[in-house]
């Protein structure tokens, strides 16, 4: 049977596979409607927008099986499990991410390069606030996601589309203006300063997932804790050897507790189960994989 504990892994688990696949529909429909709005209307920025959707869904498929091997069991060949499956995927989506904005930015270049734009503007509005709505809907409820189960893959996800909230929001802003203004040029300035956004967003997600790929130590502020909470009890005579990382949801930590040598190795034993048990209950929303090496003396 399975505990209380069991049965939250496993809500966790089907939340992140939920969410990735409402990502991937939202893709899916978005695709279809700024895809026949760019047709109809002659937008480039709403075709753009349209295939950047396109391959939002394409990431989504990508995603989906990245978190179902990262949710794998640890076996003889990976005894950590599949874990850092979701920095990688991170990773590629960062890449993918620049890639986007890349195309922005030469979207943007060319539309200045043009003799003459002729655009739908009633069109092209109607169809990117309806996308505006509904993307911003999908942020909330992935930023939600994120923050219940700390997965990197659906942390992507979310900063993917709220790229997308942000390149959405400058484009209904700049038909607007051509609406009223008849100044088409501001198109293509909006896609230059947005293609910027989402580049140095990119990067702090990459940079984030490189962290977790080479064993980057937890936060500071976290291993400052946890070296509190070794210090409060007085049996333990000092520590060292701290080691610490973090994959995906899982926190491993390493420490060798010295002990005065005249201490019962059963009672040592407890005291380092109850260092465990604290870290373990103040840092809740990560699980703890500990290593904890008792010492006679500081060697």
């Amino acid at each position: 049977m399975m505990d209380a504990k069991d049965d939250t892994k496993m809500s966790v688990k089907k939340t992140q596979r939920n969410a990735v696949l409402i990502a991937g529909f939202t893709a899916f429909v978005l695709a279809v409607v700024k895809f026949i709005a760019g047709v109809f209307s002659g937008s480039v920025a709403v075709l753009s927008s349209a295939i950047d959707s396109m391959l939002d869904l394409l990431v989504s498929v990508l995603n989906f099986f990245a978190i179902r091997k990262s949710q794998a069991s640890p076996n003889a060949k990976f005894n950590f499990g599949y874990t850092k499956v979701e920095a990688l995927a991170a990773l590629f989506e960062g890449i993918f991410i620049i890639g986007i904005a890349l195309f922005i930015l030469y979207e943007s270049i060319m539309k200045i390069r043009a003799d003459e734009v002729s655009i739908n503007v009633d069109i092209s509005i109607l169809v990117m606030c309806f996308s505006l709505v509904v993307t911003g809907i999908l942020v909330a409820f992935l930023n939600r996601v994120t923050k219940r189960t700390n997965n990197l893959i659906i942390k992507a996800d979310a900063l993917h589309y709220k790229s997308d909230l942000v390149t959405n929001l400058a484009v209904v802003a700049a038909l607007l203006i051509i609406k009223f203004s008849g100044f088409v040029m501001i198109d293509a300035i909006f896609g230059i300063i947005i293609s910027g956004y989402i580049a140095v967003s990119a990067v702090n997600l990459m940079k984030e997932s490189v962290g977790v790929l080479l064993d980057k130590a937890l936060d500071e502020n976290v291993t400052d804790a946890i070296k509190e909470i070794i210090l409060s009890k007085p049996q333990v005579a000092g520590f060292h050897g701290l080691t610490s990382r973090q994959s995906a949801n899982i926190c491993y930590l390493g420490v060798h507790l010295v002990f005065n040598r005249e201490i019962s190795l059963f009672d040592a034993h407890e005291i380092s189960n109850e260092i465990e048990r604290e870290i373990a209950l103040k840092f809740s929303e990560f699980e703890w994989n500990f290593t904890t090496h008792l010492d006679p003396y500081d060697d």
